[in-house]
Order: C-alpha cells, then structure tokens, then sequence
C-alpha cells in the first residue's frame, strides 16, 4: 500500500559539498564521523551547534517557527514527470494542493523572467487512476499531448503549441470512469496511441487489464483495439523505432511486479496486430527475477532493467540474434524502483558530438542516488558530480539531461543538467522547478538527516533509518532535556523512504521534535535480499526494526523515552498500530488510512494488491494474528487517525472499526475524516490539519509542553470532558 503519488522517495542526503554526520553502531561502541568531499574526521558525541549563548531556552516541542502548517501544504506540490518536445521545450506535471489537488501539464517559460504556461485548460486535470497508483498520464509527440482525464478518465488529445487549444476526446464515453489507461505511446506507423488499459466495468476489485491501441484518426472515436491480453497485469509497451516490434512487460497473481515479471516482444503485423511473441526475461524458472523498463535504442537493440543473479536491479541487453540476456555493468546497486506507478524513465540513450551511443542513468546505493553517463561498449561508466543526493527520472534532449531529483536541503525539483560535446562530463547544473521555490528561506531551521544503520532482533543484520535532530537557530532547550521522538514508518510496504528536504519533517523538528523515519527490512533500495526480508513476516519484521530503532536512539541519547511516538501512512499506518497494539515501545502514535483489518483488506482493496499480502502474510492464522482490530485488549496508548472517504485502497472501514473498538475500550483516540481524498491526501486544507491535530494531540497527550501555534484541537474521546 504505497501513499499515492503522482510519480509516488544516501551515506548522507546533502549536497556533495556540505558536510555530514554519520553513526554507525558495532555492538557496544557508536562510531561518530564528520564527512566531507574529500575526508572524514572523528568527532565526539557532544553537539555541533553553534555557540547557544544567543538562544532561548524552552522545552523540546515548544519552539516557535516560521515553518507553518500552512507553508508544508503550500509546498507539497508533486511531480508526475516531465517530457521535451521537438524544439527542446521542457513540460512538466504538477499537482496543486492549493487547487484540491489538480494536476497540470505546465510548459516551460519561453524566456527568462516570463511565467511557465498552464497547458491543461481549466475544466481538466491530467490524472489516470489506473492501478488506483497511476502514474504514466500523459505522453507528447511534435505537438500534440494525449493524456489521462481525472474527471472521465478518458484520453484526449490536445495541441501544446496553443495556451487556449481545446482537449478532444479520443476514447469512448463509458458513462463515468470506468475505464483507465496509462503509459501510452504514439504509433505513426498506423497513427494510433498504444496504451495500457485496466477495466473495471464488470468489477472494480476484479478488474480487466490490457495492451490496446487508440485510433488517432480525427472525429472518430473507436472502442480500443485490443493488441496482448491474457494476463493480470501489464506495463511499458514500448515500440522500436520502425514500429515494427513491441516490448512490453507483463506479471499475475499472486506475484507483486517486484516478486517476479516477464519481459515480452512481439511483432507488429500489416494490419497492426501484435503476432510471433518470444518471452525475453522471466521464463526460466532457475532464475527469478523481475524485469522492468524495456526501451528500444535508436538502432533498434533492447534495453531493459533486472534482478537477476546479484539480486539488484541493473541494466541488460537482449541480443536477438542469440536470444541472449547481456548484462551491461553489473553492480551492487538498484538502476529501478519497485513498480508502483507507471510512466518511470530511469535512463535515456544519448549520443556524443562523434556519434558514440551513450546511456545516461540513475543507480542507488547504500541510501543515496547517483548520476552518469554509461558506455556499454566499453563497459565504463562516467559519474557526473550534482547536488541532487535523490534522483527519479530522467528526460534528455541534445546536450542536456533533465532530471528529477532533491538532497536534504533541495526539495523536489527538476534540474537541467548540461553536458559537454563528449556527454562524459558536467558543464552547468541549474533547478527549472521546484515544488517550493521559497523554501530555501527557512534553510537556518533544516535539520541534516543523517543516516543510521542500526542492528535488528535478528544477531548480524542491520536495518536503516535517517534521524533528523531538533534544529532552531533560535531556541535550545535544557541540557537535561531529551527531546521527544516522532518515528516514521513508510508505506508500501515494499517502498523506500529517502532523505530529502521535506518540510512536514521540518515542521517537526524545529520545533524541536526529534524525527526518524526508518527503512525497515522489506524496504527497497538495498537489493533483493532486504526486501524479502519482509516475506511471510509482515507485522513482524518492519515492527521489530521500527523498535529496534527507536531503542537504538534511546541508548545513545536522542530521545526522551516516556516521550516516543508513531506515525505512517497506508502500510506504513498498519506498522503504527501492529507496534501499538503488540509492543510497548511507544506512548502515543497516528495512524494515516492505515490498516487494521488484514483480512477485510484482502477482501476489499484494488486488483493490483488484492494477492500481495498472500506472501507478506502468510496463512489464515497470521492473518488473524497480526490484525491489531483483533487484539484491542493489547492497546495501550492514545492514537488518532486520519482517513480519506474515497479510498479504494484501504477502504474507510479500517479506520472506523479500529476507532470503534478503542473508544469502547476507553482509551483516547480521535478519527477525522475527509471527504473527497483518496489513498494519500492531495487538499492543502487537509494537508495543514493532519498535521497540525497530529502535532497538538501529541503535545497534550504526552508532550509535557505547549504547542507555539495556535491550533484549535480537536475532541479526543475518552480525554475530553464532555
């Protein structure tokens, strides 16, 4: 259960140049280190504050900040990609909390110091719900954009030459939004749009998932020609250049795409039908693996990204002569992310000044994202030096790579990254969006994350997480105080969380909150191996690393134990009140759309994960076991939770029965709902309120402190006098 994005993120997440701290724990001795660009120094346990002469003392948590509620929602705009047309003109898409969640095809400014330009016009947001995750919405050729409608979710095709272009429908109207597709691309050969299609007329759990083509041809809409199905799922059809051979990837139940897929090609008959299918990857069943990111060169060969043999995600190519699977520069580390969302680009093919075929790609590893230019021939790979310490997609045009990334002190952004005639080395490296551009004022309250590599309940392995210090220039509090520590657990559960600036931390830290959000074992990002840490274990293995973290904060001195809360979203939200219900390591925590019933949500969520927790779970007694709603009597601690009445993913039911059975049981707890959200909150209404009832239920249940904000609580049953 991934937090919906519209993508859906290090030794250090910081700009090359700036130092870090690290800690790493070897049995009974914690090792602290000062890393810069060029050397590592020790450095003593005591702060590296500055001179705190200046400060105001106060208790943890009652620090006062100019980073609102207000300026976290403000700056949660979310990307969903970006793409060039033929002139180098750059496009990206933007969701907008300030516009309930919009999202909108933007183009570039065509000079500097003029406004980027809406393309989307107003009655229309581009947004598929395909999987319910989406993802791949949109997709331009010269100039023309097709893309997903939220509203319909039909596809239109629209002019990006013209602000005030008119959409035209290309689908059939299905009499409401029954019908989504995704990761679209053009064929001019029969002038259509070959998409991926889910259906759920028949059924919205039981849906219908294929590869069909959209006619193009103007003033005649026609139902989608179906070209592969058969399957449960499918993703990236990706063309050759001749349009004469498609790839494509394919998995079923009960495998998640990261468990095991398949990569197809097919070719493409004179009558546009997909015939003489081989299977690429996937097929033999001595090696598991799951392929992703087909993409066809210029000249024609196949690329694509697999686990297999060293258990990473890393490039490969398919030499057809053979029928052979080429590795290109194996390495220990992930070229992919787990496949959540359609629509990811983790490389591009570019070409030198002489003509040489290069490969600009992303990998990660040991928790931070790298950038560089590949050369399969050789078998080299050159590393371009930016600031970004997380980096998503990429798009490319000429001598210049524009890629989707941010560090600890960089938000969300894009960056146009410009090469030299080699495309070996780095010219200019300059940030054309950001999702809070102003951001950067508060830079003197950002708290460093820092990665920790902690040790499990299991004797020789380790887990992660990225603590975060209170941090304000203005405040301290006394030096017998420890502060109060907020522990997140991210979604998915087969999910990454990265450490980057993201201000609804901020928030909490410079108020003076210690903050750690933790990569547990199933996590992604460090190789197969950790993420089936978590199979048949789920429950067990993110609650135990959850708590093994927070007691390793504890034993050195980071956290006030009388004062350790839980938070997380969707999967994320399940580990909060798995940990709430069958450990006593926390006081207080909040649960976002978190799961409390794993039985009913087997039951009730979407298609693409109603077999996922048959191997993050196991039999029908662990599915009992480990449901928190069936062990109330084990609560006991305040929780309070937030849930969208539109979520298919994790059905409202879940947090409404755990609410139910805790009031009755007399503890406190708070549920607040809100109508028109999904799986993930989108409204920047909504956005400020969770977060500023978290802050405050918190403080009054266990923070021994007085919020600085003025924040009108909530009634928490079972506190509140009536």
């Amino acid at each position: 259960m991934a937090i919906s994005t519209l993508t859906r993120l290090p030794p250090f997440a910081t700009s090359p140049l700036s130092s870090a701290l690290f800690f790493r724990h070897f049995g009974k001795t914690t090792i602290f280190t000062v890393a810069t660009k060029n050397k590592c120094q020790p450095l003593s346990f005591k702060s590296m504050a500055s001179s705190q002469d200046n400060k105001i003392t106060a208790p943890f948590g009652s620090w006062k900040s100019p980073i609102t509620a207000d300026v976290v929602s403000g700056s949660s705009k979310r990307l969903g990609g970006t793409a060039v047309d033929p002139q180098g003109n750059l496009f990206w898409l933007e969701s907008r909390p300030s516009e309930s969640g919009r999202v909108v095809l933007v183009k570039e400014a065509s000079k500097a110091g003029d406004e980027p330009i809406d393309i989307t016009p107003p009655e229309f947001a581009v947004r598929t719900l395909a999987q319910e995750y989406g993802g791949g919405a949109f997709r331009i050729s010269g100039d023309t954009v097709i893309f997903s409608n939220y509203k319909d979710q039909r596809l239109y095709k629209q002019s990006i030459t013209s602000k005030d272009s008119c959409a035209v429908p290309i689908t059939p109207d299905y009499g409401g939004p029954v019908i989504s597709y995704a990761d679209g691309i053009f064929d001019s050969r029969f002038n259509r749009f070959i998409t991926v299609m889910e259906d759920r007329r028949v059924s919205s759990i039981n849906s219908t998932t294929t590869i069909t083509a959209v006619s193009l041809d103007d003033g005649n809409i026609q139902e989608p020609k179906v070209l592969v199905s058969g399957n449960d799922f499918y993703a990236f059809p990706r063309l050759d250049p001749k349009g004469e051979r498609i790839a494509w990837i394919e998995w079923s139940h009960p495998n998640m795409p990261w468990d095991k897929s398949e990569l197809w090609v097919g070719h493409i008959s004179e009558t546009g039908d997909v015939y003489n299918c081989v299977r690429v990857a996937g097929y033999d069943s001595n090696i598991v693996e799951s392929p992703t990111e087909p993409k066809w060169s210029p000249t024609g060969e196949l690329f694509f990204i697999t686990d297999r043999k060293n258990g990473f995600w890393n490039l490969h190519k398919w030499v057809e002569a053979k029928n052979e699977v080429l590795p290109l520069y194996p390495l220990n580390a992930e070229f992919a992310r787990p496949l959540w969302v359609f629509g990811m680009n983790s490389y591009e093919f570019i070409k030198s000044e002489a003509g040489k075929a290069l490969i600009a790609c992303t990998y990660r590893q040991n928790g931070k994202s790298y950038l560089g230019i590949l050369d399969d021939v050789q078998g080299s790979f050159s590393l371009l030096d930016i600031p970004f310490t997380d980096i998503d997609n990429i798009t490319s045009w000429n001598n210049y790579l524009y890629v989707e990334g941010a560090s600890a002190i960089q938000p969300s952004s894009v960056a146009k990254v410009t090469l030299d005639g080699h495309k070996l080395n780095l010219v200019d490296f300059k940030i054309v969006w950001s999702s809070s551009s102003d951001c950067l004022k508060y830079e003197s309250y950002f708290s460093r994350p820092e990665l920790i590599e902690f040790p499990t309940e299991v004797p020789g392995q380790n887990a992660y997480a990225y603590y975060y210090p209170p941090t304000n220039p203005l405040y301290q509090a006394s030096q017998e105080e420890k502060p109060p520590l907020l522990l997140k657990s991210h979604g998915g559960p087969t999910d990454e969380t990265r450490g980057i600036l993201n201000l609804s931390i901020q928030y909490w830290t410079s108020r003076g909150w210690a903050f750690v959000d933790v990569n547990y074992g199933g996590s992604t990002g460090y190789g197969r191996e950790f993420r089936e840490r978590l199979l048949g274990r789920w429950g067990i293995v993110d609650v135990d690393d959850c708590c093994s973290c927070a007691r390793f904060l504890l034993e050195n001195g980071k956290a006030d134990k009388e004062r350790l809360c839980i938070t997380g979203g969707s999967a994320g939200g399940y580990t909060t009140l798995a940990a709430l219900a069958f450990r006593d390591t926390f006081k207080a925590g909040a649960s976002l759309y978190g799961v409390a019933d794993l039985s009913l949500l087997r039951a009730e969520t979407h298609k693409f994960e109603s077999r996922y927790l048959d191997k993050l779970v196991g039999d029908e007694k662990a599915y009992f076991e480990r449901s928190p709603i069936n062990f109330v009597d084990k609560f006991s601690c305040p929780i309070i939770l937030f849930q969208g009445l539109e979520d298919k993913v994790v059905p409202p039911d879940q947090a409404r029965k755990i609410y139910k059975a805790l009031k009755e049981k007399g503890l406190p707890v708070a549920l607040v709902e809100y109508e028109g959200e999904q799986h993930g909150f989108r409204k920047a209404e909504n956005i400020k309120f969770t977060i500023e009832q978290q802050m405050v239920f918190f403080a009054r249940l266990i923070g021994r402190f007085d919020v600085a904000d003025p924040i009108t609580p909530i009634k928490i049953d079972n506190f509140d006098e009536h």
